[in-house]
């Protein structure tokens, strides 16, 4: 792997070449201006006018540091600074611009104009990588992920799996932003054009700021199971029925939820959450003959999930007895997990002694982008401090610092990559890409952040 195309000592270089801080924080409020809320959040849905106009303006900017930009057919806007060496696999990094319906300004957001923010750097001074950058905008990071699942060749065939919550099919959603559901298997990239794949992102948690750290080295990202559970019982009249003869579904659920609370308390490093919860038909007098319910459980082994699955269900098995209940569980999302590239980890560290921050290793347990990409590229993930822990909020903050510091270590990293050169796909992850679409068809679209 040969030098950066500079005039100057690459030690200079590295010392020096920092990111414009004033710039990214405009950057950032210019962009959560598009979609925001009263309280100051940002609700900016994919495929929606605020997801347009956001993605108009990201393009524009990419324009005008002197990339060239396309959209692919899974919707996904692709910013490439040319390196020089065109025959070299390029180094990619982004995220997603889209949000929860009361989000914060960073989620994903910040990835993208950090990825932006270093290739403005790069082209004020003049310089060019020899491998490519590029910098994508993924397409439904908050809903489907089908941006970046398109990217790694793990998009299930069949429209209906990706038919939006009010019945708009994928077909009319992809054209609205540029792309074609006929020809989504052009958007895959195989794995010899990727050299490496990094993910700035703040980390929607309380580890950093509880350690007092300023940047995050992510060591993988945990898988995900998540279901829906339907109990079953007999609505009836709440007074009239005696208790040793109702077949209550709210009875049968309430313990339903203590049984996953155990689970995630096991040994382990493990996390279970009921996040939706139904009554029905939800009346002060009538005992509920039905509850629908949500299950998410995350881990970083795969194994380890099955055997929680394992133990849920048996447990949901003598609920339903218990109760003379019905109890359904159907899966909605599945989400193996991704180990981070030790070496591309390594490179992160690097960027962050040759810039003086602190730091640490953890997991990371919300869904990303990076987790699809790691099935064709080595994958790394950066992490700066979510103020409080907040996230998917409108009180969601990093601070500016915090942001610079995560740009410049983004921007460092990359330049350490560029001197590496390619970093090999471990077997794991090639082994993930090909059995990413038999999992993904057996289950429904869910959110999967």
């Amino acid at each position: 792997m040969g030098n950066l195309a500079l005039e100057r000592p690459m030690n200079q270089t590295r010392v020096e070449l920092l990111i414009n801080a004033d710039r990214l924080a405009q950057s950032v409020d210019q962009l959560a201006a598009i979609g925001q809320l009263p309280g100051g959040g940002v609700r900016r849905i994919a495929y929606t006018p605020e997801d347009l106009a956001a993605r108009a303006q990201v393009q524009a900017w990419m324009i005008a540091a002197g990339m060239t930009v396309r959209t692919d057919a899974a919707g996904n806007l692709i910013g490439t600074y040319p390196g020089t060496d065109p025959h070299l696999p390029v180094l990619m990094t982004g995220s997603h611009i889209d949000t929860v319906p009361t989000g914060g300004r960073y989620d994903g957001a910040f990835g993208v104009l950090a990825a932006l923010e270093a290739v403005r750097t790069l082209a004020e001074r003049q310089i060019r990588l020899q491998h490519s950058l590029v910098v994508v905008v993924f397409t439904d990071e908050e809903g489907s992920m089908i941006g970046s699942k398109a990217i790694a060749g793990s998009v299930v065939p069949d429209p209906e799996y990706y038919r939006r919550p009010d019945g708009e099919t994928i077909h009319a959603c992809l054209h609205r932003i540029g792309g074609d559901w006929a020809a989504i298997a052009q958007a895959y990239w195989s794995p010899d054009r990727v050299a490496a794949f990094v993910e700035l992102h703040v980390e929607q948690g309380p580890v950093l700021e509880s350690q007092n750290k300023q940047i995050g080295i992510v060591a993988g990202i945990v898988g995900q199971r998540r279901y829906q559970i339907t109990v079953t019982g007999r609505a009836n009249h709440a007074g009239t029925t005696p208790m040793d003869l109702r077949q209550d579904a709210l009875v049968a659920a309430a313990q339903i939820v203590l049984a996953v609370q155990a689970i995630g308390n096991l040994p382990g490093q493990q996390v279970a959450t009921v996040g939706m919860f139904n009554v029905y038909p939800n009346a002060a007098n009538v005992i509920p003959g039905r509850v629908d319910l949500s299950v998410d459980v995350r881990d970083l082994s795969d194994a380890r999930l099955d055997e929680l699955m394992t133990q849920l269900t048996h447990q949901l098995t003598a609920i339903a007895a218990q109760t003379q209940t019905q109890i359904h569980l159907t899966p909605c999302l599945k989400n193996e997990p991704a180990p981070a590239d030790p070496v591309i980890q390594r490179l992160i560290a690097q960027a962050c002694d040759d810039l003086g921050l602190s730091y640490t290793h953890l997991p990371s347990r919300a869904s990303h982008d990076a987790q699809a990409m790691a099935r064709i590229a080595p994958m790394g993930m950066i992490f700066v401090p979510s103020v409080a822990g907040l996230s998917h909020a409108e009180a969601e903050y990093t601070t500016p610092e915090q942001c610079t510091a995560g740009a410049n270590v983004l921007l460092q990293t990359l330049l350490n990559l560029d001197r590496q050169g390619t970093v090999p796909l471990t077997s794991s992850n090639a082994s993930n890409a090909s059995n990413a679409i038999a999992a993904d068809r057996q289950l429904n679209v869910g959110s999967p952040s």
